[in-house]
């Protein structure tokens, strides 16, 4: 059996035999110049920066182009980095799906040490503090779910776990925002020297969310005397601290069965996936599509890796904006989301199985090019129409992404209000366009609050993805009732005016009538799900 580790890469014979690239560069140079003066600390040590962001760093090392890597930290699930990093020497397998079939596979080593964040353990902490300190340290990049950056709950309320960060200072901060607050404190204190935070969720303004909530938690520690102003100066002041917008994308699902039995059949050890006690569903390798797009506004005070090399679109901030919003709004995430809606109610496990189904294909096709493109912000260095078009015949259609529309059905109401809601605003405020004339979309938001109602297609049961609004939704769908199209009338009028759910208030812009009636069509017994898209889509 071979094992994933520094001392297993050097019989180089072994891994060009199973065709797994190996890195160009001497690992062990890397590891000690990065501990000496590191540049990049990244917070969130998930698939996304083991498949892309890492990855980064890799290509730019296997260049010459660089001659560090990057820390990895995790703010929330420590168990990643016990198991997952620590005893594979912080490599990681990566497997690449093609459409094709083929399969190519990389060891990426680029990842020189792996922190848990936790203000209880002490050393944890006095290493981190020690690499925010070093004025080497150009950015902290983040890859930590738009959750990680809320400090309030739904109701607009401090998070508990906040309110006690704000009351004790930065010695014991445990929320996400929190730490990386007090790591900037240490470096401000130890010289201030300039750096760059660079979100790269996939959410929107997230360098906004980033600063925000980071200026948050610094204010109120003023307030508490735990900082001084000139520390709040020195967080505004963008030539000291920036916080670069981001636009990224590539699609890593959970560790696949079939993957996992591919690399077994090499003869390489321990790489199950597992599920950590915080329900992180991870394995030793990340399988992910190839296609992978990452803009990033160029706003680094202390320098940056040269990631234009490694095919980063460097730029502005209103490019990375129009790419964000072309991608969110109108090419890819509304397409991803009505698959996971009706795939859920239609039975299906993989996004790539629902594109074999035409009416599904055509209704996402529609979608994307008929209602989305006369909206969409074209950011240029991007075509949208292309994008859509890779999207649709080359990315969601690969057999070999094991997606499945329940994990993208996941925190659904987050979501709506910005990959619809931007769409039909922008519907209402083109005098050219009428919004009542919108279909597809508005056939979306009456499947998803039929899948709320946690009743497949043939009125089975069928399991719910997590969002934080459901006992919400499902308290104001109850007198909704399968088998019963005229159940919808008059109880769901209040929902559909809400616009911090949908964007906009739907009632007020006419489109009500129309999710009203299609809802209640669905709603009309077994196979009306199927039924009513193919009378709205065909």
């Amino acid at each position: 059996m071979i094992s994933i580790t520094r001392d297993a890469l050097k019989d180089k014979n072994i891994w060009q035999e199973l065709n797994i690239a190996l890195p160009r560069y001497d690992i062990d140079s890397m590891i000690e110049k990065t501990n000496d003066s590191p540049i990049w600390l990244h917070f969130g040590a998930g698939n996304i920066f083991r498949g892309f962001i890492a990855r980064l760093q890799q290509d730019l090392l296997n260049q010459g182009l660089a001659d560090r890597g990057v820390i990895a930290a995790d703010t929330f699930d420590y168990e990643v980095i016990d198991r997952i990093y620590r005893p594979y020497d912080n490599l990681t397998l990566m497997v690449d799906l093609k459409p094709s079939g083929d399969v190519g596979y990389e060891i990426i080593a680029s990842v020189s040490e792996a922190r848990k964040a936790d203000p209880l353990d002490a050393e944890e902490t006095k290493r981190l503090i020690e690499i925010a300190c070093a004025p080497s340290l150009q950015l902290m990049s983040f890859t930590i779910t738009e959750k990680g950056y809320a400090l309030r709950n739904m109701r607009g309320e401090l998070l508990p776990v906040v309110v006690k960060d704000i009351e004790e200072g930065p010695q014991y901060a445990r929320h996400a925002m929190s730490i990386v607050c007090a790591l900037l404190w240490e470096r401000f204190q130890n010289g201030a020297t300039p750096i760059a935070l660079a979100s790269m969720d996939n959410c929107s303004h997230n360098g906004e969310k980033l600063k925000s909530s980071v200026l948050e938690i610094a204010n109120a520690w003023k307030k508490n005397a735990f900082v001084t102003d000139d520390f709040i100066s020195y967080l505004e002041d963008e030539s000291k601290v920036a916080f670069p917008w981001s636009m990224i994308d590539k699609i890593t699902p959970r560790p696949d069965a079939s993957v996992e039995a591919m690399i077994t059949a090499m003869d390489i050890n321990d790489m199950s996936p597992f599920t950590t006690s915080k329900g992180t569903f991870i394995a030793p390798f990340v399988n992910a599509e190839i296609p992978q797009y990452l803009v990033l506004e160029d706003t680094f005070p202390n320098g940056r890796p040269a990631f234009e090399k490694a095919g980063v679109y460097m730029t502005d901030r209103e490019t990375v904006n129009k790419s964000e919003r072309m991608k969110v709004t109108t090419c890819l995430n509304p397409l991803h989301t009505s698959l996971a809606v009706f795939g859920c109610l239609l039975g299906y496990t993989r996004i790539s199985e629902e594109m074999k189904n035409p009416l599904l294909v055509s209704l996402i096709t529609k979608m994307g090019y008929e209602e989305g493109l006369p909206v969409v912000t074209d950011p240029k260095i991007l075509d949208p129409r292309e994008f859509i078009r890779e999207v649709i015949e080359e990315r969601l259609p690969n057999p070999y992404i094991p997606d499945a529309p329940q994990r993208i059905a996941t925190d659904t109401s987050l979501k709506i209000p910005i990959r619809f809601g931007e769409t039909i605003k922008s519907y209402i405020h083109d005098p050219d366009l009428n919004v009542i004339s919108l279909t597809l979309i508005p056939l979306t938001i009456a499947g998803w609050l039929r899948y709320l109602l946690a009743l497949d297609d043939e009125g089975k049961p069928m399991p719910l993805s997590s969002d934080p609004l459901l006992d919400s939704l499902t308290a104001q769908l109850k007198d909704v009732q399968f088998g019963n199209p005229d159940s919808v009338d008059g109880h769901i009028q209040s929902l559909l005016s809400n616009p911090s759910l949908f964007g906009t208030d739907l009632v007020a812009c006419g489109l009500s009538p129309k999710i009203e009636h299609m809802l209640s069509e669905m709603l009309a017994g077994p196979g009306a799900v199927k039924a009513t898209l193919k009378k709205y889509v065909s």
